[in-house]
């Protein structure tokens, strides 16, 4: 039990450390090593070293030795949302940490492990009435362990997860009726949940490569926050507390010429399927993903974009609506990525990216303030720097 409690306590310093604002495809970033998001999240067909653990745990096989990389991502949102009058969230800087480690066991054998911050969204509209005072943070972290068979061209990998997430939804509401307005929040709260990853990645030999990844879905609960925040606004509850991390499927392929290479990717989110975000109306989303690369002795070169359906839809309750948009606007669509590598000697690099996703729109109608219906516009915007130091040996 003590060693529970200061695991949550590291691990809560780790990912509430800042004011947490962050998501991309959908509350999922479009990748969590440094490599890959320069290459607009593409690599299930191509292998970005130990970093790709939970992108493709089969591509940790091109490791010869051992890899350890340490990275952090600088991830910066802009979320301005109108109702009655515009006001931008506080929550506007988050830093989110990976650290991937791989090794070659035998001639077949591989194994890794890591941590990554992979998921989160939030917005902090704490002093503004007009916006009910809304606060909303998740976020989620994973630790994996990787270990993938190769033989021939052909590599297959497991990778067992244990998810630590936690969650915070506090707000004024403002459609209560009477004065003063009751506030509505249940401090953090937080879970840990358990899933697996399955890789396939097989090497054609000529340059071509294609992948296959499953990810599970992973349930999470978080006592009291949505019963306490989502019920206050009537909005009814089959799955109580629940916000599981969906499942997700893709398929990859890569192709290499000389120090050109071409990665295309293709993955289904299934939030319609996950406890909480199928009562909020989420819609499974299609991601694309295109990356290049141009590698020239010790240094590369990287570009990508990333293209995710927006999975927050309208809905036929206006309550659900105004949760999904002022307090998840887990609505950008568009990612234009930027990267490079430079290798200070044969054993250590130096791994950069930076994502730009243009602002997106959205607005739904809402019964606030009553008895005259009103509308809600959210623009959505987002820029980040990612750093990683890889070593060899």
């Amino acid at each position: 039990m003590l060693q529970k409690i200061l695991l949550r306590g590291v691990l809560a310093s780790m990912v509430l450390g800042s004011s947490a604002a962050y998501a991309t495809n959908g509350d999922t970033l479009i990748g969590v090593g440094v490599k890959t998001r320069g290459m607009g999240g593409a690599g299930i067909a191509y292998s970005h070293g130990a970093e790709s653990s939970l992108l493709n745990p089969a591509a940790i096989t091109s490791v010869e030795g051992h890899e350890i990389s340490f990275g952090a991502t600088i991830f910066m949102p802009s979320i301005d949302t109108t109702l009655g009058i515009e006001k931008s969230s506080a929550a506007d800087l988050s830093l989110i940490p990976s650290v991937s480690l791989a090794q070659k066991l035998s001639e077949h054998v591989y194994i890794g492990t890591g941590m990554w911050g992979t998921a989160g969204m939030g917005v902090d509209f704490k002093g503004n009435p007009s916006h009910m005072n809304m606060r909303t943070q998740l976020q989620l972290m994973q630790f994996a362990v990787p270990v993938a068979y190769k033989t021939g061209g052909l590599s297959i990998a497991i990778a067992p997860v244990v998810q630590y997430g936690s969650l915070d939804i506090s707000y004024t509401n403002m459609m209560a009726p009477g004065m003063p307005k009751p506030q509505v929040g249940a401090g953090v709260s937080d879970d840990f949940g358990y899933g697996v990853d399955l890789g396939l990645l097989y090497d054609f030999g000529n340059g071509f490569h294609v992948g296959a990844v499953y990810k599970s879905q992973i349930e999470m609960v978080y006592a009291g926050q949505l019963t306490n925040s989502a019920g206050a606004m009537g909005i009814a509850l089959p799955d109580g507390d629940h916000l599981d991390q969906p499942a997700e499927y893709g398929i990859g392929l890569s192709y290499t010429t000389g120090g050109h290479t071409f990665a295309v990717d293709y993955k289904r989110i299934a939030w319609s399927d996950a406890a909480g975000y199928k009562v909020f109306g989420w819609e499974d989303q299609d991601v694309f993903a295109v990356g290049y690369e141009y590698a020239q002795d010790n240094w590369a070169i990287r570009l990508g974009y990333n293209h995710g359906s927006n999975p927050v839809a309208l809905n036929a309750n206006p309550a659900i609506n105004m949760f999904n948009l002022l307090g998840f606007p887990a609505t950008a669509e568009d990612h234009y990525t930027l990267g490079g590598s430079y290798a200070f000697t044969q054993d250590l690099t130096l791994d950069l990216a930076l994502v730009y996703s243009p602002e997106s729109k959205n607005s739904f109608v809402l019964p606030y303030p009553p008895p005259n219906p009103s509308v809600i516009s959210n623009k959505h915007s987002e820029v980040s720097a990612s750093f990683q130091l890889t070593y060899n040996f």
